[in-house]
């Protein structure tokens, strides 16, 4: 949970909306978006429907020179935190508009998953302050992931998200678990340094990922702190890696971590290591590509840290324990 929203002044300027109109409901929320907003009364400066993201930063960068202080932002976690990489350090407020697959960014504000009640909470004028992690210099706001979610990640099409919806991460998981493989990590932080033989790896900033798997039951957006889950490969505990039964003990451990990432329960799992640092510098054997906030962002070796209080947001006035999605 992030601390209470802070009310702004009603009169904060003029708004751009920006539509990702290739997220999963984009196109058909677009117009929908545009006429909730000025039915209540917010002035728009322009409305933009993009359906190619390399547009944004020219389209967010005349929008602020022209004067814009808030900045509304309909898609998915990779829309928005493409939006952020190019409106840190800018006075500017963020409206999210929920429209993509996972919407774990929404998800972790409490930010409700239809078009008219989120553009309610853009209205009321709460904000709040919510950190930014970066990764190798680049900003992510809910997670970076190394393993196991990278795959799946690679696996979801545009055309599988469009076509399956939510159930787009249960299949693409499903195909890949059987062909996926363990590596070795050097993980380092401020206080320790370890290295482990894992399936993923997953490094938080806000408390969602995945489409609502938690990263833990204690991260918030807020909390100044990385939250790090590593899953470990039973295989290569018991020498078995490459072999069809230790891809078994594999397979079942991630089934049985799989069932309580929901709940934010994996973080008791025996096969999992869990740390809290405002710093990680991650090394992989073999290399490893790294996901975050759903987009491909690069390969191991990786620096994560976190930027406190990088960026304002507009949030519910009450911010849920659990949010409904």
């Amino acid at each position: 949970m992030i601390a209470p929203p802070r009310r702004r002044a009603l009169e904060e300027g003029p708004a751009v909306l920006v539509v990702n109109t290739k997220s999963r409901t984009g196109k058909e929320a677009f117009e929908e978006a545009r006429a909730a907003l000025t039915a209540r009364g917010v002035p728009l400066l322009s409305t933009h429907a993009l359906s190619q993201l390399r547009h944004l930063k020219r389209v967010l960068d005349e929008a602020v020179s022209q004067g814009a202080r808030r900045i509304l932002v309909g898609g998915g976690d990779g829309t928005v935190s493409c939006a952020v990489s190019h409106l840190l350090g800018r006075d500017v407020t963020l409206g999210v508009v929920p429209l993509g697959t996972g919407n774990d960014f929404a998800r972790s504000l409490g930010i409700p998953a239809s078009v008219e009640e989120a553009c309610d909470v853009i209205v009321q004028g709460y904000t709040a302050r919510v950190d930014v992690g970066l990764a190798n210099g680049r900003p992510f706001l809910n997670a970076a992931s190394l393993g196991l979610a990278t795959a799946i990640a690679k696996r979801l099409t545009q055309r599988l998200k469009q076509k399956m919806g939510k159930l787009a991460y249960p299949v693409a998981a499903a195909t890949q678990l059987l062909e996926h493989q363990p590596f070795h990590v050097r993980l380092k932080t401020d206080e320790q340094a370890l290295e482990l033989d894992v399936l993923q790896l997953v490094v938080g900033n806000g408390r969602y990922h995945g489409a609502g798997n938690m990263v833990a039951p204690d991260a918030a957006l807020d909390d100044r702190r990385l939250h790090v889950y590593a899953i470990t490969a039973p295989s290569a505990d018991s020498g078995r890696e490459g072999t069809g039964l230790g891809q078994l003990a594999d397979v079942a451990t991630l089934a049985r971590v799989a069932l309580s990432l929901r709940s934010g329960h994996h973080v008791d799992h025996p096969a999992v290591t869990y740390l809290r640092t405002s710093r990680l510098e991650v090394d992989a054997e073999p290399v490893q590509e790294v996901n975050a906030d759903g987009e491909l962002i690069g390969h191991t070796p990786m620096r994560f840290e976190v930027v406190p209080s990088a960026l304002r947001v507009y949030a519910p006035a009450l911010v849920p324990e659990t949010p409904a999605h």
